[in-house]
């Protein structure tokens, strides 16, 4: 006789469950099975757990024991089709093997189709049971649920509740809906218009690379069927991402660019691929390959909903462009109009992400982007992302490009729910993306569906893909496309004929061709663009309007203001009440003092400001304090936000610790918020290397290459203090070498009231000459005596691209010796004690690098008549800093016959010395070099 102590686990818990549903209504139980547990009630014995069950159920005959077994034994079943039926489903259009599981099998559980079929429907549970004569028929139901062409991973979702309704939304016909005859053939039109499009730039532009989508056509239908329910959740922009793979078809299909106007991008290329003729172009575009290019849509336009989608632009970097749609979605969500916080509606904008099945494991990128979804300062109610999975990188099997079964693994760890679908199946994939709608929709979460199909050409059009991968191309090329398969199966269910699909082709292929006929003869037209070039592209005429003493002391003393019940920690309270007498005569205002009054100040005219950084609420520095915490409770306070005056939002976030996803947030952010001054900081100006390709693809060159305007404010503390190589050096060089075209400002200032003007100028360009700006800020400065401020430097002064020595000008005629530097290295030469007393030397310095401030500085070194030597003094390495960038301006500026010499270390592969007494020497060598100092009194080595 079976004993029931056998089960455990899962399995007593499913007799346990039963029976309280047995005893809450017997009704609910099946015949067989409230029988037994009717036996149960009647025994003398309670029933308060499995083995006191057992005991009495060890009575019973035989066949009453062996019921309840199989009960349980079906129930586990079920629940294994439910939470691995993917690892038995069909998902490769090309017929490969699902890897399969034990727990899939009826055998593993003693299971024969003859046990299930004596069995109800309801053990089995869910929609599988509805319709079902017994377990047999509701386990295959289940079957064909979770290992069809479609399946799900859902147990990563650490919520009860949405994993309930996402096991309710795969039975639901809401979501499994048939379409009708005139939806299908609405789809078949969208897949022949998808299909035809390639298959003509194919035979008409042989060769030239457009990264085909076919193999997984019904990506746009996908997208079609997202922005549909999207008009029905009245949302008002959806914004895309996605690589090059698909993405002219994107473009021509979803956000409707005409087929004519695409075609003369593929004639212009015919010159160089990429490049402008230089006869036809001006001065600051560069333009960029067509596949790279973005495009905006308006759906609806002057109809009751309005919807607008939008292509953001990205270079060959695949999936950099993951966070730079997540902050142009938060900000399209947000209403900054206001004093605090801004109003956060995130069902205004929905993201949707497209990923490549090499690139979503293989690109940190994306890990960084997912970690970003449920952080307060970076939220935007879920993302929708579709990973478009070829089963091959370029050349690459996936069994070498990562170390998971499915590409979609990693998004498990962020408990984000995964559809695996076959994109050979239309109906299939349309219900993926309806349930991964829905629950975005309800629950504002992340959801991912895994679109599996192949790649029918090579990596791109001149590529062979059969000498890499020679048996699966063997495959596709036998293998009928969706469309085909898609209209054979509507002939078969009688809702199409062949001859009207085919008749569908040769329309679509008539429209292509006079389209092509369109280009041929001129009707489209690449726009000409012209961008003025400038004989100094910095602004150096707008006038800022200035502030008074009376505004600034207002907003200081509001900014120290915090309610009597809230209690900042003593130290700091003090540190900040000093803040109270910086603004009188004796002065002192330093860094974070002068950047708070200007962000005071900038909140008052109506600008709204958001910072985020590594620990940017406090400041890496100590020097910040945007957000006061409270020594009791967990109560913080933002002062800014609280300000009267106040006409805009003011948001500071720490940020993750990376930099590239939160970096390319922020681009993404000052794109479509231009009204708004974003700032990001790095915890130290070289953490910033982490985010290059931000730096290099978007921030840099995104302007020339697709007239994409920014603002944002990248502050990088930078300065020499012997901190390592690593705490050091922001890389200065670098920005300075990626400088052109008037792309972007950078700055390396010396005083409090320098940062604040910088600060008030960017945010009074915002809407009239928009440019990124880099700031190297300081560290060892940000309290220094000589580089704070009084309040007249900030009512009275301006950001002064270049500072003439205070002392030097009095008396001009003496001055032998030119020194020209930028930041914190011009406050060490000023502290040197020998400064003081050398009257034949000027101290000139540098604030804005790029553009190259040429009016402002010849204007000075013209004030210096008699002087002979020129140095250029910088704490980097020779081969590192200003020093390659700015020699042969300075050689320019002051004429061929004019030696300028440079003071630096010398040239070194690592940018810093790693030792405090190695530091101190070589900065001592510097100093006193360029102060005129006889070596041998330094005891040091000559300096470059």
């Amino acid at each position: 006789m079976h004993d029931l102590e056998t089960f455990y686990g899962p399995n007593a818990g499913y007799v346990l469950e039963l029976y309280e549903r047995y005893q809450q209504n017997p009704a609910s139980i099946d015949e067989a099975t409230r029988a037994i547990f009717d036996s149960w009630s009647s025994s003398e014995q309670p029933v308060t757990s499995v083995p006191s069950a057992n005991r009495v159920v060890a009575s019973q005959s035989q066949d009453q024991e062996h019921n309840v077994s199989h009960i349980v034994a079906a129930y586990s079943l079920a629940q294994a089709i439910r939470e691995r039926g993917h690892l038995g489903a069909h998902l490769d259009p090309l017929g490969s093997e699902p890897p399969g599981d034990p727990a899939l099998l009826s055998a593993t559980y003693d299971l024969s189709d003859e046990d299930l079929a004596q069995l109800p429907p309801d053990v089995i549970g869910g929609h599988s049971a509805e319709g079902a004569a017994n377990a047999l028929e509701a386990i295959n139901a289940l079957r064909a649920m979770y290992s069809g062409s479609i399946s799900y991973e859902f147990d990563q979702v650490k919520s009860p509740d949405e994993r309930g309704w996402l096991r309710d939304a795969v039975g639901l016909h809401l979501y499994h809906r048939q379409p009708s005859p005139a939806e299908a053939r609405r789809l078949l039109k969208r897949m022949t218009e998808v299909e035809a499009f390639e298959r003509y730039l194919h035979q008409t532009f042989t060769a030239q690379k457009r990264f085909s989508i076919e193999g997984t056509d019904i990506l746009v239908p996908m997208i079609d069927e997202i922005i549909s329910a999207a008009v029905d959740s009245e949302t008002r922009n959806v914004i895309i991402g996605m690589a090059h793979r698909g993405r002219l078809n994107v473009m021509a299909h979803v956000l409707e660019k005409s087929y004519a106007a695409i075609f003369s991008e593929f004639a212009h290329a015919r010159h160089e691929e990429g490049t402008p003729l230089t006869d036809s172009f001006g001065y600051g575009w560069t333009g960029d390959v067509k596949y790279h290019l973005g495009a905006e849509h308006l759906l609806g336009e002057g109809a009751s909903v309005d919807l607008k989608v939008i292509l953001a632009p990205n270079p060959s970097h695949l999936e950099f462009v993951n966070p730079v749609i997540e902050g142009m979605a938060r900000a399209e969500q947000e209403i900054r109009a206001l004093r605090g916080s801004p109003l956060l509606d995130v069902d205004h904008t929905l993201p949707i992400q497209i990923h490549g099945d090499a690139a979503f494991p293989g690109e940190g990128v994306v890990a960084e982007t997912l970690n970003l979804w449920h952080l307060r300062g970076y939220w935007v109610g879920g993302t929708i992302h579709i990973i478009v999975n070829n089963q091959l990188g370029f050349t690459t099997d996936p069994e070498s490009s990562r170390s998971t079964l499915f590409a979609s693994d990693m998004a498990k760890g962020f408990g984000i729910p995964i559809i695996h679908v076959n994109a050979d199946d239309p109906y299939a994939c349309l219900t993926a993306v309806r349930i991964a709608h829905a629950y975005r929709d309800r629950f504002h979460k992340d959801v991912l569906v895994d679109l599996i199909g192949y790649r029918r050409w090579g990596h791109n059009e001149g590529d062979e893909p059969a000498f890499t991968q020679p048996q699966m191309y063997e495959i596709i090329r036998s293998h009928p496309t969706v469309r085909e398969l898609f209209a054979k199966r509507l002939d078969t269910d009688g809702v199409l004929p062949l001859d009207e699909a085919q008749s569908l082709w040769e329309e679509e292929f008539s429209l292509l061709e006079q389209a092509k006929r369109e280009a041929d003869n001129g009707a489209v037209k690449i726009e000409r663009v012209e961008i003025e070039r400038k004989q100094e592209a910095y602004p150096i005429d707008i006038q800022v309007p200035r502030l008074s003493a009376e505004q600034l002391n207002l907003y200081n003393e509001e900014l120290l203001n915090w309610p009597k019940s809230f209690h900042p920690h003593p130290k700091l309270e003090r540190i900040l009440q000093r803040r109270a007498n910086a603004l009188g005569p004796d002065g002192g205002i330093d860094w974070g003092q002068a950047e708070a009054l200007a962000f005071a100040s900038i909140l008052s005219e109506g600008t709204p400001i958001r910072l985020t950084g590594q620990d940017s609420e406090r400041g890496t520095f100590n020097h910040r304090h945007a957000v006061l915490h409270s020594k009791q409770g967990h109560m913080t306070f933002l002062p800014l936000q609280r300000l009267s005056t106040a006409r805009a939002s003011f948001t500071v976030f720490n940020s993750p610790l990376s930099e590239v996803a939160p970096l390319g947030y922020e681009y993404g952010y000052s794109v479509q918020a231009p009204e708004t001054l974003i700032l990001w900081e790095a915890q130290y100006g070289d953490f910033s290397n982490v985010a290059q390709v931000i730096t290099d693809q978007f921030i840099a060159s995104g302007r020339a290459k697709w007239r994409q305007d920014s603002s944002l404010i990248m502050l990088l503390p930078h300065g020499y203090e012997g901190n390592g190589p690593d705490h050091s050096s922001a890389r200065l060089e670098r920005y300075l070498q990626l400088s052109a075209e008037d792309n972007w400002r950078i700055a390396n200032c010396s005083t409090a009231a320098q940062y604040f003007h910088l600060l008030r100028l960017q945010a009074y360009l915002l809407s009239r000459y928009p440019r990124p700006l880099i700031i190297m800020t300081p560290k060892s400065l940000l309290r220094h005596p000589l580089a704070s401020s009084r309040l007249s430097d900030l009512t009275e002064g301006s950001f002064q691209p270049v500072i003439d020595d205070p002392r030097a000008s009095q008396k001009r005629e003496p001055v032998r010796r030119v020194v020209l530097c930028s930041g914190k290295i011009s406050i060490d030469l000023l502290s040197h004690e020998s400064r003081m007393h050398n009257e034949d030397t000027a101290i000139i310095r540098v604030e804005l690098l790029y553009p190259f401030p040429k009016r402002s500085l010849k204007k000075i070194l013209e004030g210096y008549p008699n002087a002979k030597e020129f140095l250029w003094v910088q704490e980097e390495p020779h081969n590192m800093g200003a020093w390659a960038y700015i020699a042969p301006h300075l050689k320019k500026l002051l004429g061929e016959n004019v030696d300028v010499r440079v003071i630096a270390r010398p040239d070194r592969s690592s940018p810093a010395a790693g030792f405090w007494d190695i530091h101190s020497a070589e900065q001592e060598q510097l100093i006193a070099e360029a102060a005129g100092i006889s070596i041998k009194q330094t005891g040091g080595k000559h300096v470059r």
